[in-house]
């Protein structure tokens, strides 16, 4: 990272006990007393896996793995596929797969390592996923030995490039609801892979334009008249020299708004055998007669057990938004702390992020992405407790497709929020695809419609926390009673201002008073808790009123998407909060704690801020309370405002990472250029006179 700190000033804000921002804004500093250990929270932010991510960023460092701006996307296509066997030679790629077959059995390594290429370039990082990720996990986890043994050494090897074909064109993220077919043929020994029509064909699938093999299909299997639901089968679909098998067809999906070093495309099957075995049999096998067998007698079950071993996707991606936030803020912070616009009250002109707005557009969203890395990190550990079969129990993969579900809806969305962002705060330099900004946004648009659209995805969310609603209620007519009365009584607390009535008493009207409650994580973590069970309740009674009418409690449950969604994401940002909270448990009382706990605070405050109107409707907060929350983040911002340089350290990329000329010490060298003219021609006079207009 590039040192800014020496271009400043090194005098520290102060801020008041109530944020005045007057008292609380800094000028000019990067620079105080406050040094954190960069090298124990960069240890932190790597996490359990730290030398996977370090030899993957090793990796990102090869120029022939960085993006090209502006490349024809054929070229860029070619050049992705360059990179993959780069990845291969470079033994990237074996971690998760069994030993049998050069790997390691290592799953939260794989994940960790294969993030950081988003640094590289992240059509390579998605490309590699579809091959790997999907195509190679789909044979890995929902194939036994048989199918391991055929297919997985040309996979590894990346001899057969593959397709994950499981979207359609009518049917995204409604899998179950797809159409194209597999019936068993028992003279045969085959199944007929079938596109019954035009919106069956697969689309948007990696590798199916130009580049792929083979492909894993997703189709219902029907066999002796029976429809069993969604199974995966191995399908080849060209031969060597890349023409389409007979039966398969399909299209190039052409150019996209990114990624388009991604040869994605449509693939369509009329009539396509393959035989018996090329079914992924794990959860369920036909026999030669054609009888049907499965360990998972339910259908549902079946189906959903199927989906969750290929949850990874979602972890990677939550894992990937986040790093190509880093990047993003890196670049736009680097920036903000040289460029300088508009006098300051001693005629310079001042850096941008002593500006009060610039501090509150990115340093907020700087606090976001710590909390974010931490619960991706917890993510990471469940996902690899889960596939090293250690804690491989129902349970635990049930809380692993939840929390899968929400951190990805939330870290990809909030991956387009900052760096827009981030590319507004660069000005018209953050609009140059050379430095990234508009590249990365654009190749992660489609990061929130990958692997499940966000909305359908909080949804599934929304749906464990009523599943867990109802499991807390009581049965009982009694017990029933008592429930009801509760949750009335809360709602009367809310609606007459008993608990503003406690705060206001509490606070005696000192502003300082209401800050110091609000810095207290129990009363963060009550405020936010709060808010997803009194939201999850509210949902939960409405639904229950419709007893056994399951019309009607589909009905309610209709028009209660949007609250549902709504508590969906409140929960996901409880976790998050609580994965920050635990992650400061590891780090010593000292400068390092401290800072991390004013982001944190800044991450709580943050939330808050956000749904005030919530807090204020439902009596959580009093005026001044919320008041305070505004002017507490203020003074955070400002505190943290001197420790950016060394928090952007704690990152650990290098330039060769960020490969953004801005942040890599060109605007620096124009700064100090004209600073040095200007200087220059004082001194020799040579300046003009300012025009000097009377005073009205």
């Amino acid at each position: 990272m590039v040192d800014t700190a020496s271009a400043q000033s090194t005098s520290t804000p102060k801020a008041d006990a109530t944020g005045d921002p007057a008292a609380g804004t800094p000028v000019g500093s990067t620079a105080a007393d406050v040094r954190i250990d960069v090298d124990l929270v960069a240890e932190l932010l790597l996490g359990r896996w730290a030398e996977d991510r370090r030899i993957s960023r090793r990796l990102a460092l090869d120029p022939a793995m960085h993006k090209i701006e502006g490349m024809p996307y054929a070229d860029a296509r070619s050049r992705t596929l360059d990179q993959l066997r780069i990845l291969v030679e470079a033994g990237a790629i074996q971690r998760p797969c069994p030993a049998e077959f050069g790997g390691q059995d290592n799953h939260g390594g794989n994940l960790a390592a294969f993030e950081e290429l988003t640094t590289a370039d992240p059509s390579m990082q998605i490309k590699a996923g579809v091959q790997w990720g999907l195509f190679g996990s789909a044979v890995h986890h929902l194939g036994t030995e048989r199918n391991h043994r055929e297919f997985l050494p040309g996979i590894v090897s990346f001899e057969v490039p593959g397709c994950f074909a499981m979207t359609e064109t009518g049917h995204g993220s409604d899998v179950q609801s797809i159409a194209t077919s597999a019936t068993y043929d028992p003279e045969t020994r085959e199944f007929v892979i079938h596109t019954p029509f035009r919106g069956a064909w697969k689309d948007y699938i990696g590798n199916a334009a130009l580049h792929g093999k083979a492909a894993v299909v997703f189709a219902k299997l029907v066999t002796q008249g029976v429809d069993h639901g969604v199974h995966a089968f191995y399908v080849p679909i060209r031969d060597a020299d890349g023409t389409f098998l007979p039966g398969v067809g399909g299209e190039d999906d052409g150019y996209k708004g990114g990624l388009n070093g991604i040869d994605n495309g449509r693939l369509h099957f009329d009539h396509v055998r393959v035989p018996r075995t090329n079914l992924l049999n794990r959860y369920g096998d036909v026999a030669e007669d054609g009888t049907y067998s499965s360990p998972i007698a339910s259908p549902g079950r079946r189906f959903f057990t199927m989906l969750g071993t290929l949850v990874q996707g979602r972890v990677s991606l939550d894992g990937a938004a986040v790093v190509a936030q880093k990047i993003g803020l890196e670049i736009a912070l680097t920036y903000a702390m040289q460029r300088r616009q508009f006098p300051t009250g001693d005629g310079t002109e001042g850096v941008l992020l002593d500006y009060g707005r610039h501090q509150r557009r990115l340093i907020p969203r700087l606090a976001t992405v710590f909390a974010q890395s931490f619960a991706h990190e917890k993510l990471l550990r469940t996902f690899d407790d889960v596939f090293s079969g250690r804690e491989d129990t129902p349970q635990r993969r049930e809380d692993l497709e939840t929390q899968a579900a929400a951190f990805k809806a939330m870290s990809t969305w909030s991956a387009l929020d900052t760096l827009q962002e981030c590319r507004e705060a660069c000005g018209g330099a953050g609009f140059l695809a050379e430095n990234r900004l508009t590249g990365l946004r654009a190749d992660l648009d489609v990061y929130v419609t990958f692997e499940g659209d966000n909305t359908v995805l909080l949804q599934l969310v929304g749906k464990r926390l009523l599943t867990d609603f109802r499991a807390r209620a009581p049965k009982d007519a009694a017990a029933t009673a008592r429930f009801v009365a509760a949750t009335a009584a809360a709602k009367l607390a809310d609606a007459s201002g008993i608990r503003r009535l406690e705060q206001t008493l509490a606070d005696r009207g000192s502003l300082a008073a209401s800050v110091t409650d609000l810095q207290d994580p129990k009363t963060q973590r009550e405020l936010l808790a709060g808010r997803v069970d009194t939201m999850v309740t509210e949902i939960g009674m409405r639904l229950a009123a419709a007893g056994k009418d399951r019309a009607r409690a589909a009905r309610l449950l209709n028009r209660s998407q949007h609250d549902l969604i709504e508590a969906a994401k409140a929960h996901a940002q409880l976790m998050q909060w609580d994965a920050f909270t635990e992650a400061l448990e590891e780090v010593p009382e000292g400068d390092s704690r401290r800072v991390l706990v004013w982001l944190r605070d800044m991450f709580a405050l943050g939330l808050l801020e956000q749904h005030l109107d919530w807090y204020l409707v439902h009596g959580r907060l009093t005026a001044q309370r919320a008041r305070a929350v505004s002017a507490y983040t203020d003074r955070l911002v400002a505190r943290v405002r001197p420790v950016v340089p060394q928090l952007l350290e704690t990152f650990g990329y290098e330039p060769g990472h960020v490969r953004a000329p801005i942040a890599l010490g060109a605007e620096q060298e124009r700064q100090e250029e004209a600073r040095a003219w200007f200087a220059a021609e004082a001194a020799a006079g040579r300046l003009p006179e300012q025009e000097k207009k009377p005073r009205a």
